[in-house]
């Protein structure tokens, strides 16, 4: 793991998120303020201006400094997550590891850390729904070697749980006074999370 292939995931996030805007712009609009589809963008622009600033510093502090920026220029409920999954990131780096045990190690943290600032868990049609069972099936396979059959499992593991929010009741944010009304739509948070994760994993596919 490198900051030019850091760098080049978010990226291929960024391009991901621009190819769904409308369809997650609707889903927001269903059961949500509007406004997540502008944060997620504004916060990818930010981070990516940052490339030439940290692409050689230790991957630690990359991880910081890109959680800070989010941190401090990106609103709504997702720029503070966001922000704490990669400060909550930074912290597990551990270069004596490999690249996949590395990642696996630092991406729970992050998502434990974005658990207990939000409050939330898997079930209540958020986020959360996508990034926890990642999160677990990264550190089932952590040792494994061969990459695309990561990045395969953890594809499927992506898509069903941004599917599986579409018959939950929504227990956090604004959905979440919907009630019954917000079953039948799929979560934007865990629909963007989902394109995020497939566009790091489809670098590690068919390569």
């Amino acid at each position: 793991m490198n900051g030019d292939q850091i760098f080049n995931s978010i990226n291929n996030i960024q391009i991901s998120i621009k190819n769904h805007k409308e369809e997650i712009e609707k889903l927001d609009q269903e059961i949500g303020d509007g406004d997540h589809i502008f944060n997620i963008l504004r916060g990818l622009d930010e981070i990516l201006n940052l490339k030439e600033e940290l692409m050689d510093k230790p991957i630690d502090h990359i991880f910081k400094q890109l959680g800070m920026k989010i941190m401090t220029t990106v609103g709504g409920s997702s720029g503070a997550l966001f922000a704490t999954l990669l400060m909550g990131m930074s912290k597990k780096y551990n270069s004596d590891l490999n690249a996949l045990h590395n990642l696996s190690e630092m991406f729970f943290e992050g998502v434990q850390s974005m658990k207990k600032r939000g409050k939330a868990d898997v079930g209540e049609k958020t986020m959360l729904d996508v990034l926890i069972p990642v999160s677990n099936s990264l550190i089932e396979l952590q040792n494994e070697t061969d990459f695309e059959k990561v990045a395969n499992n953890i594809n499927n593991v992506a898509k069903d749980g941004m599917l599986s929010t579409k018959d939950i009741i929504a227990t956090k944010g604004r959905a979440s006074f919907l009630g019954e009304r917000a079953k039948g739509h799929i979560d934007p948070g865990a629909r963007s999370s989902q394109l995020a994760i497939e566009a790091i994993c489809n670098q590690f596919i068919n390569k």
